[in-house]
């Protein structure tokens, strides 16, 4: 490994009895992805060349989750604290390694909050990130001496009445170089009533050597906080989408209510997009310049256009509105929908793998699937494209300018020509050339002196 590379250490050995839950504890989400992903993506985000995952309960579960991570796996066979998780690492850290250690529980920790641990660390051997609380009570007292020099961390049941005031606080997060934490390592001590390895037991054996121990604080202090039970894990939930509808509003969206809205995925916005409430993003999420959402939407991996709009209630998956393209409300549209520019569909209408051409419209109550529709055709209220025989999928294709009456069914494989017509109510099972009417009906029949069955 080359000189000084980062080498990440994320401790994710632990059981979460609190959580009450079969999961292990770092694989409950945060935006829909497990907490220890956030961590390992900022670790790789900060230029970790490698990812050591210290791993212990739910094994199985935790591999088969992350298995998309380029990670090293390390067991911690016997749970016998922080200090005992990180020495299993010792054999895959380098004397040359800048060592950050992080948590599985820790998922809102941020790529600029670990790059200012490593300048602050320097050509020291250590870093600590602290933070500074107004109720450190249960955590471990960051101590300095009157030059302020760190020399030591008292944990909360050992601290003295006075070093129970201070705020500033150990969040377990440190840079260690290779060399010097692998000798602290391995001199660590399990004598104590728990009978554990303390991590920061490292901390006043570098004091002791005369380390200067350097220090640095995040922004926010929920960018530290872990969870250790389903109410902390909702409050990160909030801190996590708080974070990014600030994001969201900076580059140029109005949220009509910042709190009603969950991110979970990626979403990108340019200026002037509007967003109402109740809106959930799933996937890669693009919303071009004045672009409107409006409420109780769901959309997952998709394209919306500049000043296109989503109308209420609609569901918006794999697809591509155009600009100032409309959906909705109440619309579904599935992978591989298109919407070109200034096309449109209405109430209850969903479209898979479908294109809709340049101002072409389906209102209301209709379903397009496997079909190419052209511009500034019109569909009626009830047409479904019958694009599945059981077995195999069928295209439709619609010309442009074509009227498709209200209920019809298009039995694909089947062509409308440009400017042809279907009468409502028509089953259209061949093909219909440029400029026809066709009608696919029986013919009306009116009985007289009919009589309605009556009940016996």
């Amino acid at each position: 490994m080359e000189q000084n590379s980062i080498n990440a250490v994320i401790l994710a050995a632990g059981k979460g009895t609190r959580m009450r839950s079969g999961l292990p504890k770092v694989l409950h989400p945060i935006a829909h992805k497990p907490m220890v992903a956030h961590v390992i993506e900022t670790a790789q985000a900060v230029g970790a060349n490698k990812v050591q995952l210290v791993y212990g309960h739910g094994a199985a579960s935790l591999k088969a989750r992350l298995n998309n991570y380029q990670v090293n796996w390390v067991e911690q066979a016997e749970q016998l604290g922080t200090g005992h998780a990180v020495q299993q690492v010792i054999p895959h850290i380098n004397d040359q390694d800048s060592v950050l250690i992080l948590y599985g529980d820790v998922p809102l920790i941020q790529t600029e909050t670990l790059r200012q641990l490593l300048v602050a660390k320097g050509d020291s051997d250590l870093a600590l990130l602290t933070v500074n609380l107004p109720d450190p009570s249960g955590y471990g007292r960051i101590m300095r001496d009157e030059q302020g020099a760190v020399t030591g961390i008292v944990e909360h049941k050992d601290a003295t009445p006075a070093q129970r005031l201070i705020s500033e606080v150990n969040t377990g997060i440190m840079a260690a170089s290779g060399q010097s934490l692998k000798r602290w390592l391995s001199a660590l001590s399990n004598d104590n009533v728990q009978g554990e390895y303390y991590l920061t037991d490292v901390v006043a054996m570098a004091a002791n050597e005369g380390v200067v121990i350097a220090s640095s604080q995040p922004a926010n202090a929920a960018d530290v906080e872990g969870a250790n039970n389903r109410v902390q894990l909702a409050a990160l939930e909030r801190a996590y989408q708080q974070r990014i509808a600030e994001d969201l509003m900076l580059a140029g969206a109005t949220l009509m209510d910042p709190a009603r809205i969950d991110v979970r995925g990626e979403v990108s916005v340019g200026n002037d997009v509007v967003v109402d409430v109740n809106v959930i993003f799933e996937g890669k999420v693009h919303l071009g310049e004045g672009a409107v959402i409006e409420a109780n939407c769901i959309l997952r991996d998709c394209t919306i256009g500049a000043g296109a709009r989503v109308k209420a209630n609609s569901v918006i998956e794999g697809a591509i509105l155009g600009e100032h393209a409309q959906a909705g409300p109440f619309a579904r549209l599935r992978p591989g929908a298109e919407l070109a520019k200034d096309a449109a569909v209405g109430n209850f209408v969903e479209m898979k793998k479908s294109y809709l051409g340049e101002g072409a419209k389906a209102g209301h109550l209709a379903y397009l699937g496997d079909a190419h529709i052209g511009a500034g055709a019109n569909i009626g209220a009830g047409t479904i494209t019958c694009n599945y025989d059981g077995v195999n999928k069928f295209r439709t294709e619609i010309g442009e300018n074509a009227f498709i009456g209200s209920n019809s069914s298009l039995v694909a494989p089947v062509h409308i020509g440009a400017g042809a017509t279907t009468g409502a109510g028509s089953v259209i099972t061949s093909d219909v050339a440029d400029q026809e009417l066709a009608v696919g009906r029986a013919k009306q029949r009116n009985i007289s002196g009919w009589k309605r069955p009556a009940k016996k």
